[in-house]
């Protein structure tokens, strides 16, 4: 796809899908209490991928790209007492570790078997009753394995205690897990690095509907937009006290990027505003550990506007949909930005003119090609295999129609 070298059409206002982390966390507990129903659910292929699977009658269950739906349903399978489901996905899925979540599931109870190669799926899962109640997990892994526990605690007959082993990554998603079990009034507490989960069994409650916040990670790259094409950006629909770590956006490009958010909380909108005269920093240094997901973006924004960065805490995403970190520094080179890249860091090393016709590679991850959009208000570039979008954000293309005029 090629995006024209644009500016911004002010103060139009765009309608985000509710949450793809939100949404796929209240899946797996809708089927497994039935006293829930939900409202703005997240539009996304992962989202979808995860509704089907659940509902699905088949032995297998092919999950594709959707690395979430992998981790959640890894442990939702195993206390399906009586079925058995081989879980599968793509060629990267099949090189995505899962082992630390089916280590401590195993040591559960769980009977777990890797079909292929240990410590990744495909994965011959048997689900039977957990009688387990305690396990000790790696602090620093994918919260996402966390948040796979956490989901099915409540229905373990006795809880479940996870003692979290060294330093916590992306603590603001578990957090987020653990208010949603609250709201359904499965009771918990996160102290220290000790989380507990009591048992909602027996449970007849009333039934409880939750509307589904828009998704803040999406809302990132309108942000970047706002930053480098100083236009006020409407955004629906967003609460003021989120649970979704990604809503540190709003302070960090404030802070580095001189964007005000603006909540108008009767109508759940926020307003993205450029802060007039506003004094850029000589250089960014950011720990990123608890929002790892919106790394991507604050990169492109800083390479458009030529603000040294040094982005440290992102050691997670080496092993999403691609090695995210590679990829941006192959892809930065191509908007005239030298990097150096570490294990779990990212810093920029100078900036040169951008390449004459710029194609971004997408490498099969949706937040490469929404992230490296907004550079299209500096220069017209091409993106390659656009639909990878789809995965978190369907209506991006179309919402950006709206966003931009042609220079």
């Amino acid at each position: 796809m090629i995006i024209s070298k644009s500016r911004l059409n002010s103060s139009q206002t765009i309608q985000i899908s509710g949450s793809k982390s939100i949404s796929n966390r209240l899946l797996i507990l809708e089927s497994l209490f039935s006293n829930i129903k939900i409202g703005n659910l997240s539009n996304s292929q992962d989202t979808q991928l995860l509704r089907k699977a659940l509902y699905s009658e088949s032995e297998t269950i092919d999950i594709h790209h959707a690395g979430t739906a992998m981790r959640f349903l890894t442990s939702y399978f195993s206390i399906q007492e009586g079925k058995t489901t081989i879980l599968t996905g793509s060629g990267r899925m099949k090189e995505r570790p899962i082992k630390n979540l089916v280590t401590a599931l195993k040591s559960l109870g769980a009977e777990i078997e890797y079909l292929e190669n240990d410590g990744f799926p495909p994965l011959k899962i048997t689900g039977k009753k957990i009688n387990q109640s305690k396990v000790d997990v790696p602090a620093n892994i994918s919260s996402q394995f966390i948040t796979s526990l956490l989901l099915i605690a409540g229905k373990l007959e006795n809880g479940l205690k996870i003692n979290l082993i060294g330093e916590v990554t992306s603590r603001s998603y578990i957090e987020m897990t653990l208010s949603i079990l609250s709201r359904f009034g499965i009771k918990n507490s996160f102290i220290g690095n000790t989380i507990n989960v009591e048992s909602l069994i027996n449970n007849h409650s009333s039934t409880i509907y939750y509307e589904v916040e828009s998704d803040w990670s999406s809302a990132s790259y309108f942000y970047s937009f706002a930053a480098i094409g100083r236009e006020t950006i409407h955004l629906k629909s967003f609460n003021k006290e989120s649970t979704q770590g990604d809503s540190a956006i709003a302070d960090i490009y404030e802070k580095y990027f001189g964007i005000k958010t603006v909540f108008t909380e009767e109508e759940n909108k926020v307003s993205l505003q450029p802060i007039e005269g506003f004094q850029y920093p000589e250089r960014i240094i950011l720990n990123m550990n608890n929002c790892p997901d919106i790394a991507q973006t604050l990169c492109v924004t800083a390479s458009a506007l030529k603000t040294p960065f040094e982005i440290s805490g992102l050691g997670t995403l080496k092993v999403k949909e691609t090695d995210r970190l590679l990829a941006l520094h192959n892809e930065l080179k191509k908007l005239g930005v030298e990097t150096v890249i570490t294990d779990s860091a990212i810093k920029s090393v100078s900036f040169k003119s951008p390449q004459e016709n710029i194609s971004i590679k997408t490498y099969q991850d949706h937040r490469m090609a929404m992230s490296f959009a907004p550079f299209c208000l500096i220069k017209e570039l091409n993106i390659e295999d656009e639909n990878v979008v789809e995965k978190s954000y369907p209506m991006f293309w179309e919402d950006l129609s709206e966003l931009l005029i042609l220079k």
